[in-house]
């Protein structure tokens, strides 16, 4: 008697990114590539610079196809072809930056594209785009629902927005919570000043809004706090001459990209985000891991997820610096009782995902998203 015959699974996963510069979405990215190997699929992950300190946390078992250069335009192009060779049972779209290639792919291979599953890794509601490109921007984003197979957010609250933003059921968007970070071991540890410090964490690109902070320092009520700003970007020019202007080249450092921010985080007086959008800023559940308070923008409907109540932190509206020095000085004041630690979700995401993909397989690959949403908000 012969035994059934084993459901298809995702046996092979293909993911792909534009570079390996420090990116939260990357980093994440090949966290979850750690688990899926680790649970014994195969991991094929398209890069286009492969260079990076990224590239130091890059899972062993991955197989990396490298294009030489990065850009999207380069990725979208050669992605097809890469697909049609190496076959893989699914797609992983990382994060909202690339959905763009994701679409080209689907354009490129019709019903021979296998199912694309992506995650929505920041803001789909974005208070910075003047109005002809909002405009551009949300009928874009109703397209998803044409070329994505599902979708992924990362908190309820980012569920609902993007059933709202794409116009999907919201029983069609699955919620996993990215894996949390973990210390590395023997990583590098910057140099932090021996007195209390604010410490941001994050690419210095102009989403992030560090002349904020930066702006912020000369008015708080202690002269004597300095900031860290761990990271790395485009930015880091306009902002060394913000620091200069304001005579801040004591109180600020720039030390560059951190493999492991965590022993910062621990020993920082707040961590402070600023920026204009995010998805589920993975700083601020690092920071309340670690029993530190944190000030931040209302960045995404995640803050208020994470920043639960006023103990764990404080949110401020993005335009008033009024508000972001009194709530920097609340949390400087000597003696303020930091916040207990608070657990991070997602110790499970990479099972998660996988429990998701080989539900998409088993669905098979008609190449039409549409069948795929119909029969998950059916069930």
């Amino acid at each position: 008697m012969t035994s059934p015959a084993r459901p298809p699974t995702a046996e092979h996963i293909l993911t792909y990114a534009e570079s390996w510069r420090g990116g939260g979405v990357e980093r994440v990215q090949l966290r979850l590539a750690r688990g899926w190997i680790a649970a014994g699929r195969r991991v094929t992950l398209v890069i286009g610079d492969a260079s990076g300190p990224l590239a130091d946390e890059v899972p062993a078992g991955v197989e990396i196809v490298a294009l030489g250069s990065r850009g999207l335009a380069r990725l979208a192009l050669r992605l097809p072809h890469i697909v049609a060779a190496r076959r893989p049972d699914l797609i992983f779209c990382p994060g909202n930056h690339y959905t763009g290639v994701a679409g080209w792919l689907r354009l490129k291979l019709g019903r021979a594209c296998p199912p694309i599953a992506a995650k929505v890794s920041n803001a789909l509601a974005r208070s910075d785009q003047v109005v002809p490109v909002s405009l551009i921007y949300r009928r874009w984003l109703r397209w998803h629902r044409h070329f994505l197979s599902q979708l992924v957010a990362m908190t309820p609250g980012m569920a609902d927005e993007v059933a709202r933003a794409m116009a999907v059921p919201r029983a069609a968007v699955a919620v996993i919570a990215n894996p949390p970070a973990m210390p590395i071991p023997g990583a590098a540890v910057p140099d932090l000043p021996a007195g209390r410090f604010l410490l941001g964490v994050g690419r210095l690109v102009a989403q992030k809004r560090w002349d904020r902070l930066i702006a912020a320092l000369p008015s708080l009520a202690d002269p004597d706090v300095r900031l860290v700003i761990l990271g790395e970007g485009s930015a880091r020019a306009a902002l060394t001459a913000q620091i200069a202007t304001l005579g801040l080249a004591e109180r600020v450092t720039l030390p560059g990209h951190a493999p492991d921010p965590l022993p910062a985080i621990a020993r920082a007086a707040a961590v402070v985000l600023v920026s204009d959008f995010e998805g589920v800023p993975g700083v601020l559940r690092e920071a309340l891991a670690s029993g530190t308070p944190v000030v931040t923008t209302e960045s995404s409907v995640a803050v208020r997820e994470i920043v639960s109540g006023p103990e764990l932190g404080t949110i401020v509206a993005a335009d008033d610096p009024t508000a972001l020095v009194a709530a920097l000085d609340h949390w400087l004041t000597p003696g303020r009782v930091r916040p207990a630690a608070v657990a991070q979700p997602g110790e499970d995401a990479a099972d998660e995902y996988l429990a998701l993909f080989d539900r998409l397989v088993r669905l098979g690959r008609s190449g039409d998203p549409h069948e795929d949403t119909k029969r998950r908000s059916e069930t």
